[in-house]
């Protein structure tokens, strides 16, 4: 069994929290609760027959009074990067936490969730940022928390990205 830290990276209210809801316990709130910090859940998943535990690290989100410590990341073999396809702003502030990912984590498997992605009439990403995202390399999930669309995927993809980046042996407990 191999036990690893993911981080929950975004802009403040994109719906970090809820994927991790809908992820761990199947739930969707919308009730905005803002993340003071971190808070960590876990989910256990089994990827080509090995038992991956992953410890989601729900961080709070960046903004402007507030931004994501690198100390929090440390540890982490993964990342869920994640923006509002409401809010073009998101998408910058996603870009800028994937920089400090890099620059405080050596090695680490990441996937890109535009969330809300149910709210078809209100999406406002250019082109020019899907080509943003694209360019960082990982797969991009079009996700919804309400819906629970990709969602499932997207958590799913990570762990396989973070199962093949493992040595043999290494069970990568962040602990």
């Amino acid at each position: 069994m191999i036990r690893t830290k993911v981080c929950m990276l975004g802009s403040f209210a994109v719906g970090k929290t809820s994927l991790v809801r809908r992820f761990v316990h199947s739930l969707f709130g919308d009730r905005y609760l803002s993340t003071l910090g971190a808070r960590v859940d876990k989910k256990s998943l089994v990827i080509d027959g090995t038992k991956i535990d992953l410890m989601l690290w729900d961080l709070a989100g960046k903004d402007d009074y507030q931004s994501v410590r690198p100390t929090h990341l440390r540890g982490a073999s993964g990342c869920l990067l994640v923006m509002d396809s409401t809010r073009e702003h998101s998408v910058d502030v996603a870009l800028e936490l994937h920089q400090l990912m890099l620059d405080t984590i050596d090695q680490v498997s990441f996937v890109v969730a535009i969330n809300k992605c149910d709210l078809v009439d209100e999406w406002r990403l250019s082109d020019r940022q899907l080509e943003q995202l694209r360019a960082l390399g990982g797969p991009i999930f079009r996700t919804s928390a309400l819906t629970g669309d990709e969602v499932e995927n997207a958590f799913a993809a990570l762990a396989r990205q973070i199962l093949a980046s493992k040595p043999p042996g290494e069970d990568g407990d962040p602990s």
